[in-house]
């Protein structure tokens, strides 16, 4: 999308974004609305800080990651206010803003000090943020009822923040054909990573998240945090869990390769892989998430039966068993948006046969979510299941060969749409 109809498109983001609000604090009794984007806390003993991305509110209306000690405030009736905290500093330097045309929309101020606003009118005030940061600041802190409305503000999202999701989409796919390509040239999991940095031209501390990047048995670990410097002696897989940020907004995305002498591995990847686009599919206006869940697990039961993974057992009895659970023990995804996991996703609970969904809402347009199965070869799930009763279902030699490839995740990023459903990871 060129870069005058993204623009339009934020100062139309920013008009629903003071509709929202503006109904949010009504309903709630409040007549403005202070936001903090926060700071970075001091490591215990340092004098170094941990990296920061910005409050989830503050990054709703502005998109400005990293930019600690600013506010905003928001009024109803009135030219929202931003204050940008810019110190005469030698140390450090103070990155200019662009000239956009939100900055129409919202007023921006210099600001030389860290400490909040002195504002004309507390009275009514709402203040959210990190609690440390806002303390000592007039007005209600971090009230609850109007929180869990503002979360709602970011459900549904804006034209203009799906095509930034689109667009980090774009940049984290660069990425990802880099890495595959350099653990394909037999680069160590460091060297993948170096390769996904310089194709996405993003550093890791502004990266949404960090980036899952593990090689042979290693893909087995959900969110293996390490990167080995060397390569292994034989490259059989690689799982790549990495996004990028854009103007705020993250891109999710996760994709398997099978090394080259890996044949039924990469039969896997290929027969999840098939599997996933039909969940992906299924994303439409009315659909409760948790039946894609489901349907994940039965598709998984369909798979490791026709692979020989499991044996003796229809599709059915496999899921019942809770033998899919154990190769497949995550959620199927969660929402998008500012935040990797973004918020209000749990109304309720989670089921009792997925625990750990992150997601258990009914969909409904503009909703963005992750579609994410997983089948993995995990020591601490696998030895119980083998020596149980159930163990006499599975193929104990095959998985023995299958066990140095860790595992296979596919995860793509959908909207849904009016009609059905847009696949920003592989439609775009």
């Amino acid at each position: 999308m060129p870069d005058d109809a993204l623009l339009s498109l934020q100062t139309d983001h920013l008009k629903e974004l003071q509709a929202r609000y503006e109904s949010a604090l009504a309903e709630h009794g409040y007549d403005s609305l202070l936001i903090a984007s926060g700071a970075a806390p001091y490591r215990y003993g340092d004098d170094q800080a941990w990296h920061f991305q910005g409050y989830g509110p503050f990054l709703h209306w502005t998109g400005l990651a990293g930019r600690e000690h600013c506010w905003l405030w928001i009024r109803a009736g009135h030219k929202p206010v931003l204050w940008l905290f810019e110190p005469v500093d030698f140390w450090h330097a103070n990155s200019p803003l662009a000239e956009e045309p939100w900055q129409q929309f919202i007023e921006v101020r210099s600001s030389a000090s860290p400490e909040a606003p002195l504002l004309d009118d507390p009275e009514s005030l709402a203040v959210i943020g990190d609690p440390a940061l806002i303390s000592n600041i007039p007005g209600e802190k971090n009230p609850e009822a109007l929180l869990r409305d503002l979360d709602e503000t970011r459900v549904c999202k804006t034209p203009y923040e799906i095509e930034c999701l689109a667009q980090a989409n774009r940049l984290a796919l660069a990425g990802h054909a880099a890495a595959r390509d350099a653990f394909l040239a037999g680069e160590s999991e460091f060297g993948i990573n170096l390769a996904y940095q310089q194709a996405t031209g993003q550093r890791e501390a502004e990266a949404p998240y960090h980036s899952i990047i593990g090689l042979n048995e290693h893909a087995g670990t959900l969110h293996y945090q390490y990167y080995d410097t060397q390569p292994p002696g034989q490259t059989r897989s690689l799982l790549i869990d990495a996004g990028v940020r854009f103007r705020g907004y993250c891109s999710d995305i996760t994709r398997t390769t099978a090394g080259p002498e890996e044949s039924h591995f990469a039969a896997l990847i290929h027969g999840l892989d098939r599997l996933q686009v039909r969940l992906c599919d299924m994303v439409a206006p009315g659909v409760d998430y948790i039946d894609i869940h489901r349907k994940a697990h039965q598709g998984l039961a369909a798979l490791l039966s026709a692979t020989g993974l499991v044996t003796g057992l229809d599709d059915e009895g496999i899921v019942e068993k809770g033998i899919t659970r154990v190769f497949f023990p995550h959620g199927i995804g969660h929402f998008l948006g500012v935040q990797v996991h973004d918020v209000a996703g749990k109304p309720t609970p989670p089921p009792d046969d997925a625990p750990f969904l992150r997601l258990t809402r009914r969909l409904e347009p503009g909703m963005v979510v992750t579609i994410e199965p997983g089948l993995y070869f995990i020591p601490s799930l696998l030895d119980p299941l083998l020596e149980g009763e159930l163990g006499q279902y599975l193929n104990r030699e095959l998985i023995g060969r299958l066990r140095g490839c860790g595992g296979i995740r596919i995860e793509d990023n959908v909207v849904v749409t009016d009609a059905g459903s847009r696949n920003l990871t592989r439609g775009l």
